[in-house]
């Protein structure tokens, strides 16, 4: 009898060295899970944490027990309208606009298998940002029709990209450098609409082009919150498919899914995305870059999972913004310290990934 095998009651025989090869895969499967848990849940606290001392921290410097009260109803008058009316709209906004970034970031970075593929650098976020944009400056429109422009730009554009870029199929590649060559076209056209724009115009239009949640009201946050709690929970519904077409279109077809609606019901979804915090806040870069990267690594999982990815910028979106508010004697727009910090860490994921191709 091989050493390998032994005979149980039954026909067959079993081969024990797959047994537990299966078993420790298993086991690896179920250590994978506990982490992306435990890491989720820590993640959620430094959110939670970061967020009490973003309502503490200003002109009128204010005690965690204040804080907590007035969130609570405890406390009325100044400190109530502080914490509640001035500050929370900003950090839910900073919360709820990092975490569309993150998810977005990922969906992208999913379906094309490349760490580079985020909606700033491929150009859906200049796309938005042209939409919104034209919206200002032409019908001077409201929030629900900035979103609209900012919606309808990113998809023409993500639309445009794909066309570009379609070679009997798309690759990731291929994608990106024809995104990024559209996202140089737009930011020039973007310019140009800005100079033939009044002087009024112009300073609103590059002060929140800048990436800005200076003067977020909760107008904005409960419109956005509830488009992208929407899209949110539409990308969690396809999130199988969406590990599933991280093997490749011939291994997703395999396994059942229907590989061109899924591809572009994600798409969809990243787009936009990325267009409502457009439309809410200006294009705050790098968050979708950094964001799904640093959850990988952090759950060490194969692929990129949502939820972390949700986590991690919505901490990063609002340290930023914590950064902005008081890192200078008047507060600055996010998307400066974003830049600053993600130009870095693009610089950094750049050498790694030539190294690994070496």
């Amino acid at each position: 009898m091989n050493a390998r095998t032994a005979r149980l009651p039954g026909p067959g025989r079993v081969d024990f060295g797959r047994r537990v090869l299966t078993l420790r895969n298993r086991r690896f499967a179920v250590r994978l899970e506990w982490r992306s848990i435990v890491v989720g849940a820590v993640l959620a606290l430094a959110v939670a944490a970061l967020a009490v001392l973003a309502l503490m921290t200003g002109s009128y410097q204010l005690g965690p027990g204040q804080v907590v009260s007035a969130l609570t109803g405890g406390e009325t008058g100044l400190v109530h309208d502080i914490v509640v009316e001035w500050r929370l709209p900003r950090v839910a906004a900073a919360v709820v606009f990092g975490a569309a970034l993150g998810v977005s970031g990922a969906v992208f970075q999913s379906l094309m298998r490349n760490p580079l593929a985020d909606p700033g650098i491929i150009g859906f976020s200049q796309g938005s940002y042209t939409g919104a944009l034209l919206v200002i400056l032409v019908v001077n429109g409201s929030y629900l029709q900035l979103v609209g422009g900012a919606l309808l730009g990113g998809m023409a554009t993500a639309l445009l990209v794909y066309l570009l870029a379609y070679r009997h199929g798309v690759q990731g590649f291929r994608l990106i450098i024809v995104g990024i060559g559209v996202s140089a076209m737009l930011f020039s056209l973007n310019t140009w609409l800005i100079l033939k724009a009044t002087l009024q115009q112009a300073m609103s239009a590059a002060a929140w082009g800048a990436g800005s949640l200076n003067g977020t009201s909760w107008h904005q946050v409960v419109i956005g919150g509830a488009a992208i709690a929407v899209l949110l929970t539409l990308a969690g519904l396809l999130s199988r498919p969406m590990r599933q077409l991280e093997l490749g279109d011939d291994a997703a077809a395999a396994q059942g899914v229907r590989v061109a609606p899924a591809r572009l019901g994600l798409i969809v979804v990243g787009v936009a995305l990325t267009a409502t915090v457009t439309a809410a806040s200006g294009p705050i870069a790098f968050i979708s870059l950094v964001a799904p990267q640093i959850a990988r690594r952090l759950t060490r999982t194969a692929g990129i999972t949502l939820v972390p990815a949700a986590l991690v910028g919505a901490l990063l979106c609002l340290a930023a913004d914590s950064i902005a508010q008081h890192v200078a004697p008047t507060p600055l727009p996010v998307g400066i310290i974003t830049v600053m910090l993600g130009g870095g860490y693009l610089g950094w994921l750049l050498f790694v990934e030539a190294r690994r191709r070496l």
